[in-house]
């Protein structure tokens, strides 16, 4: 699970509510903020041995970073390897800035919708072909270049309703489905896989009729294309066959494999030696058993100098929630930071009981998780969060730990911020807002992937009929009844709660940080004492308040649906604390200085205490008992009740997205470094978008053209399946 800032480029306001500002939502402006990740200090600390194992854990994230191509849509493959040859040979015609923002928003999203937002992204010139005619590599293979174009450029400049974000049957575009799936044909799969005790984390479904019988194939991503006894084959399920394959993404899970094995040899201890193995054994077989087990030597691995993880990991993507996208990182433990992380984790079994749902809602034992600062090396995958709290196999989670990782140099970049970019807030609150908002949000990502996504129960009957909780004694505290549900065997929370998944559980851990971040002791272990801890918890409630009126950017009225889950999360809480009243938090319609519609926040910093914790109290509560309950019908109404967007009530959230889309603000791509072979060196590239253009280029230059072949090939194999 990850906190996310929205670090992805963004699209510049515009001066009227017009045709033109609804279609610059899909456009990269050419001033896109680009910033390099420093870490090059940490790096040149590590010994040679680790340094190998960084560079050879990066190329095996590389590698698998190109099945997100394939995650995202049927046209990213092409574009991306159509780009890749004509940047790699570029020449004087590329002094188009549109053009190169282009390339970089696909390479840092790794194709062409937004990570965070799932929006469609176009290129913002008209002559795009006409850059790539006049290129050296049009020149040099023309029938190669054109046919390439010919297979992309289509749905490159489209922006039919349904391309215009991603989403499943009618609601928009995905490639974890293919296009004749609904949302009908996702459950019923999902039913399928638990009774087979398959998880769909690394799987696409794959939809035909056959003789007038519905028939799906579940694919597994794998290295080996060879059917096996125990997951593979044909079964009736109902009246749908279901037939489980191999080999998805095959040439990149190869890869991916050989990289994990030559990094295996510069391991620093058996822990990790093993976990690489059960990885390896995942990628080769489409085992996520195996990744499960990799993942529990991963958690034993505590305090290493080169911080990993890999696989098919967060599923905010899929329209469903119950898919992984593909993402690997490689860090190096920032020691100076970890330590104030490390006692937080010191202090969390005394801080755990202050959470406001009773005792036996919460885990019997508290398994004291690694919690690190890291400074990122490479992050492959379509966007890079600031703080992630993995595993997210809620067995492991609920048993035996997790791992926290706060990512300090992405943090350093997200908070910065200008003051003449601020929107909504008062220009007294401006300064404190900049002053404080790096302090606070590192209270907040601490406290949110430790004791947000680190706590909480569920209440489990397993297989042989055994129940993890006394149903005898245990009563539900909103009811006042014995508790009534729970997960049965296979369930999952992924398989539960589906669609509503991802942003209810990033729901209920921002509002333990916002909760939790009122402890005087949670705020000294971060270094903040008296009028400035009091400053930062203000700053930290006041950031969240703004981050939900500006979550209404990631609202589409059309579909009535949220496409990003941490902002749809973000708006609930706003919601939540206008509900409180007393004046507590002020949101009114205002005409800026350039006569514009505008919107202006308040937050009364006196009722933070007071009706801001007992708010928050109340609906924390609803949220943990819920989840743990496997309450999906109430789970459902609830977040529905808070997520909706309309023009009814005191405020008009419709009228007033229309206000955050006029004044919003660019965003940033961030630059990855890339680690050379041999003696191992790091290679530093300016923060604009020719150095991020320049990085992926160089990245796969050993085995580009191979490389290429393989993504065309993939993407050719199931162009049918879109349609």
């Amino acid at each position: 699970m990850l906190l996310f800032e929205s670090l992805k480029p963004q699209h510049e306001a515009v001066s009227s509510f017009s045709l033109k500002m609804v279609d610059s939502q899909y456009y990269l402006p050419n001033d896109t903020g680009i910033s390099s990740l420093d870490c090059g200090e940490a790096f040149r600390l590590l010994s040679p041995q680790e340094k190998k194992y960084a560079h050879y854990l990066s190329r095996a994230a590389w590698y698998g970073g190109l099945v997100v191509l394939m995650q995202t849509s049927p046209e990213s493959p092409n574009i991306f390897v159509l780009l890749q040859k004509v940047l790699e040979k570029r020449n004087s015609v590329f002094i188009f800035q549109a053009f190169l923002v282009y390339a970089a928003g696909l390479y840092a999203n790794m194709g062409n919708y937004k990570s965070f937002g799932d929006t469609k992204f176009i290129p913002n010139l008209p002559k795009f072909k006409a850059l790539i005619w006049a290129s050296r590599a049009f020149q040099e293979q023309p029938t190669e270049i054109k046919t390439l174009w010919d297979s992309c450029c289509c749905r490159l400049y489209s922006l039919e309703d349904k391309q215009k974000q991603l989403g499943l049957g009618d609601k928009g575009i995905t490639t974890y489905f293919s296009g004749n799936c609904c949302l009908e044909d996702a459950e019923v799969t999902q039913k399928f896989l638990d009774s087979k005790k398959l998880s769909a984390y690394n799987t696409r479904l794959f939809k035909k009729e056959n003789g007038g019988k519905t028939c799906y194939e579940v694919r597994l991503a794998s290295a080996v294309k060879q059917e096996c006894e125990s997951c593979c084959g044909t079964f009736c399920f109902g009246d749908k066959d279901f037939t489980v394959t191999r080999g998805d993404y095959a040439p990149l899970m190869e890869k991916v494999c050989s990289s994990l094995q030559q990094a295996q040899s510069y391991a620093a201890n058996e822990n990790q030696k093993k976990m690489l193995e059960n990885y390896r054994r995942s990628f080769t077989l489409g085992s996520v058993d195996a990744h499960k087990e990799g993942s529990r030597f991963w958690i034993k691995d505590k305090g290493p100098i080169v911080e990993s993880y890999i696989g098919f990991i967060e599923s905010y993507r899929d329209p469903f929630g119950s898919r992984g996208e593909f993402e690997g990182f490689v860090a190096v433990v920032n020691k100076a930071m970890s330590e104030r992380f490390a006692r937080l984790v010191s202090s969390a079994e005394m801080l755990l009981p202050e959470l406001p749902w009773p005792k036996e809602f919460e885990k019997d034992t508290f398994l004291k998780p690694d919690f690190t600062s890291l400074d990122v090396l490479s992050f492959a995958g379509s966007g890079i969060p600031a703080g992630i709290n993995i595993p997210n196999y809620d067995d492991i989670r609920q048993s035996e730990g997790f791992k926290n990782v706060s990512l300090g140099n992405v943090l350093s970049v997200a908070y910065a911020t200008k003051k003449e970019k601020l929107t909504f807030l008062k220009e007294e609150d401006k300064d404190l807002f900049i002053k404080w908002k790096g302090p606070s949000f590192e209270v907040q990502v601490g406290l949110h992937e430790l004791l947000g996504h680190g706590s909480g129960k569920l209440f489990v009957q397993d297989d042989e009929g055994k129940f993890n909780f006394d149903q005898s004694k245990v009563i539900n505290p909103e009811t006042g009844e014995a508790v009534s549900s729970w997960y049965r065997g296979s369930e999952t929370w992924d398989s539960k709660f589906t669609t509503i998944a991802s942003s209810y559980e990033e729901c209920r851990a921002e509002c333990v940080g916002l909760y939790l971040c009122l402890n005087p002791q949670v705020l000294s272990i971060f270094g903040n004492e008296g009028q400035d801890a009091q400053d930062v918890v203000y700053i930290n409630w006041l950031s969240m308040v703004r981050a939900g009126l500006l979550g209404l950017e990631f609202y589409t009225p059309e579909s009535e649906s949220w496409r990003q889950a941490h902002m749809q999360a973000r708006f609930v809480i706003l919601n939540v604390l206008l509900e409180a009243g007393e004046g507590f938090v002020g949101l009114q319609e205002v005409t800026g200085q350039d006569g514009k519609p505008d919107a202006l926040i308040t937050l009364d910093r006196s009722k933070i205490h007071t009706v801001g914790k007992n708010a928050i109290h109340r609906f924390l509560q609803k949220l943990q008992v819920l989840k743990a309950t496997a309450d999906v019908e109430g789970g459902r109404a609830l977040y529905k009740k808070y997520s909706t967007v309309d023009d009814k009530g005191p405020h008009n959230f419709l009228r007033l997205r229309e206000t955050v889309l006029l004044r919003k603000e660019l965003g940033k791509c961030l630059i990855n470094f890339r680690l050379q072979s041999d003696h191992v060196e790091l290679v530093e590239y300016e923060g604009t978008a020719a150095g991020l253009i320049t990085s992926f280029v160089e990245r796969f230059r050993d085995d580009a053209e191979e490389l290429e072949e393989q993504l065309m090939e993939l993407n050719k194999t199931d162009t049918s399946c879109w349609c």
